[in-house]
């Protein structure tokens, strides 16, 4: 191999790892953008629709039941260190926002089944003091398709609007300020 050939090679090489990380500079920057931008406009949210899951331990939970309510619906598995370290987060905002019209269902998308599905899911909410209600998808349901990842959150507003949608481990500050916002908006 000539020496200009290696060259240019490595001058190939450098330009695309260049582009490489230029692409996920510009990504990362998207998303800390959108992390900013607080919740979408009202006129410009749309209703999620009719939302029924099968609850952990019986029952189902229904959002219709949390009409006037901000309702996250956060989307987890056991597995996922994303979702260890951001519930936490949801069950404190829950906990401290909750007398204000906030509450939250956890989706385990563990895709186990059966018992020791519900085992490990119970096993969790247990760790973590979920004391919101935890549910599972129904099956053959479409609910994880179009997850850019897990944890996912969806926001809605008091309309039951998704309002802003967080992929991956929201922060608290940012949820915060986001759910106090939308309730705000009811007063």
């Amino acid at each position: 191999m000539k020496t200009s050939d290696r060259v240019r090679g490595r001058h190939g090489m450098l330009a695309m790892s260049l582009a490489v990380a230029v692409l996920l500079l510009l990504s990362a920057v998207r998303q800390r953008a959108a992390l900013r931008a607080g919740v979408q406009d009202a006129a410009k949210r749309q209703a999620i629709g009719e939302v029924s899951l099968p609850v952990l331990g019986g029952g189902r939970w229904r959002l219709a039941d949390h009409s006037g309510q901000v309702v996250a619906i956060n989307l987890w598995a056991t597995w996922c260190g994303p979702c260890q370290e951001e519930t936490p987060t949801m069950v404190r905002a829950v906990r401290e926002l909750g007398p204000n019209g906030f509450t939250a269902v956890g989706v385990s998308m563990d895709d186990d089944k059966g018992e020791s599905r519900e085992a490990k899911v119970r096993a969790f909410a247990g760790q973590y003091g979920l004391d919101y209600p935890v549910a599972f998808p129904d099956p053959m349901s479409q609910m994880a398709s179009g997850l850019q990842g897990i944890p996912t959150t969806i926001l809605l507003d008091r309309k039951g609007r998704v309002a802003k949608t967080y992929v991956g481990a929201v922060r608290e500050g940012v949820l915060r300020r986001d759910v106090e916002t939308l309730l705000a908006e009811g007063e």
